[in-house]
């Protein structure tokens, strides 16, 4: 199967990188495929609880049954008088707690995991969240290397013009102008904060989910697995426009994210086109001219657009 899996690497850069990844679902219940080692974790801890709490449920369910069956006026006139039984109260009282304790030991465990990478970041990535929209900023050794950008919700008559017609790789109200582009197997760090109210940049695939306060610099970290188009949504109220606000992060190999990287520090737009081979010279100059409003927020937040 190794042909297939080159024929597959081949045919995924030629596409550009929009092979569906992991998404929303019609009639969906369950989690997203995981991409990243603490998102498989999580969906183990799901069906894990899931081995007690149905039994559990199950019990009571039974037992209310029982009680109202057997022990209704009509079946039994004169009800016992007991009020105190020392091994059912034994029973009802160490049986949770051993519940309790067979959840508390992998929980603990994987909150640990969640908040300790398994090595020193290789990408530094600021969001910043804003009504209503998310600002990236990448850390660069140099103060010339970094680079800095807004993602906006795509709009449905902007389709051609960022090349992204083909609504399953970029469904509506999930797609965005400008993706996050980060390299696979690699620790991502994400300094998340907000510029106005609350936001959550949420991406659930990664079993990501971290709090943007005004004036708060929160840290999380993620290390995806697999290459493919990841879709996200702001999971905090922040206002009217709080549906309108989608997070996608793109993930592609080292030598395809080095190359993006190297085009985006001197154009965005260049960079942008590269990954997906489309025309993306709008998607560049969006950041200054592709919202009427960009100048002036970007004057109110204090932040400088890279042109």
């Amino acid at each position: 199967m190794a042909w297939l899996a080159g024929v597959t690497s081949i045919a995924t850069m030629t596409l550009a990188g929009t092979a569906l990844a992991a998404q929303p679902e019609p009639w969906q219940m369950g989690f997203q495929p995981g991409a990243t080692a603490i998102m498989h974790e999580i969906r183990w801890f799901e069906s894990y609880t899931l081995y007690f709490l149905v039994p559990v449920v199950l019990l009571v369910l039974g037992l209310l049954a029982y009680v109202v069956v057997r022990f209704n006026k009509r079946a039994n006139p004169n009800p016992s008088r007991t009020s105190h039984n020392t091994t059912i109260e034994i029973i009802w009282t160490v049986g949770p707690v051993l519940i309790l304790l067979f959840f508390a030991i992998p929980s603990f465990q994987l909150l640990t995991a969640q908040y300790t990478p398994p090595g020193e970041p290789e990408v530094t990535i600021k969001a910043t969240g804003y009504q209503w929209y998310w600002g990236y900023e990448y850390q660069g050794d140099a103060d010339d290397e970094e680079v800095s950008f807004d993602s906006y919700m795509l709009k449905e008559d902007e389709r051609a013009a960022q090349g992204k017609e083909d609504v399953a790789a970029y469904p509506r109200l999930l797609a965005v102008d400008n993706e996050i582009v980060v390299p696979v197997d690699t620790t991502v760090r994400l300094l998340v904060t907000a510029a106005d109210v609350l936001h959550s940049w949420t991406i659930p695939a990664f079993g990501v989910k971290m709090d943007a306060v005004p004036g708060r610099l929160n840290e999380t970290w993620f290390h995806v697995e697999k290459e493919g188009l990841y879709y996200g949504q702001c999971s905090e109220l922040c206002g009217k426009d709080h549906a309108y606000m989608p997070i996608a992060v793109r993930v592609v190999s080292r030598d395809q994210y080095d190359t993006w990287l190297a085009d985006a520090i001197a154009d965005l737009g260049t960079a942008n086109r590269r990954p997906r081979h489309r025309s993306q010279e709008q998607a560049g100059r969006r950041r200054v001219t592709g919202r009427p409003d960009i100048a002036e927020e970007h004057a109110r937040h204090g932040r400088i657009s890279r042109p």
